[in-house]
């Protein structure tokens, strides 16, 4: 090849680098990627799965979650666990950034067929399968899992392992515990389940509750809100 061809395709080479380098970076779609995780286990009655994706559809039909929308917009995606390797996803990343895509993922929860409860309780497995969603589709600055349970992890992965190897990647797992069977069920998921910084577990007991620390869950992942402020009893939006 001629020496000016040789010098002028350099030339160029040189000036697409410094134009990859110049331009803007996209900003993410969200700010926050969460992986809704839902208890579908043996130990999970009919009512109680029915209880859940109730519980869900009612959170995110509530204004003040609309509202934390604004604060950055949301990927979200609802699936369910049992045992080991067995996550399976009902509904895929779906992006909200207004109220009326959280309304529409509220109906999508509520079409959902239900019936699908597996067997034991694989909290680490569920962890591990839930951080591998990210890369599918969750990319955010913020990647958050938030696991619901009634019971303790019973097969698998060590629930603790499987945290620890979520946060190594910067992934932050919260948790709701549900404490029908296991009073001390809040305190196991804050030894053996949550990670990462500004971690937390709520707990509750009925659907009230339930769709109360839900919908409290979502506008903190969503907005950053400080876990240890006293905005239980002092009338948190």
């Amino acid at each position: 090849m001629p020496r000016f061809l040789l010098s002028l395709l350099a030339t160029l080479t040189i000036l697409a680098g410094n134009a990859a380098l110049a331009a803007p970076k996209q900003a993410p779609e969200a700010s926050v990627a969460l992986v809704l995780a839902l208890d579908g286990s043996a130990s999970i009655t009919q009512g109680d799965l029915e209880f859940q994706l109730q519980g869900h559809a009612a959170a995110f039909r509530d204004p003040s979650v609309a509202d934390a929308l604004s604060s950055g917009g949301l990927l979200v995606t609802l699936a369910a666990y049992s045992g080991p390797r067995s996550l399976k996803v009902l509904i895929p990343w779906t992006l909200l950034k207004s109220a009326g895509d959280a309304t529409r993922f509220a109906d999508r929860i509520d079409a959902l067929p239900r019936g699908f409860q597996g067997d034991s309780t694989a909290i680490g497995s569920a962890i591990e399968e839930a951080s591998k969603l990210f890369d599918q589709g969750g990319a955010a600055p913020n990647r958050v899992i938030d696991l619901v349970s009634n019971g303790f992890s019973n097969s698998g992965l060590d629930p603790a392992l499987a945290r620890d190897r979520a946060t190594a990647r910067g992934i932050v797992v919260n948790g709701l515990a549900i404490l029908d069977e296991f009073p001390w069920l809040e305190e196991y998921f804050e030894e053996c389940v949550i990670g990462g910084p500004g971690s937390f577990v709520k707990s509750a007991m009925d659907r009230a509750s339930f769709v109360e620390a839900l919908r409290q869950k979502l506008i903190l992942e969503m907005v950053g809100v400080p876990d240890h402020l006293p905005w239980q009893s002092a009338g948190f939006p």
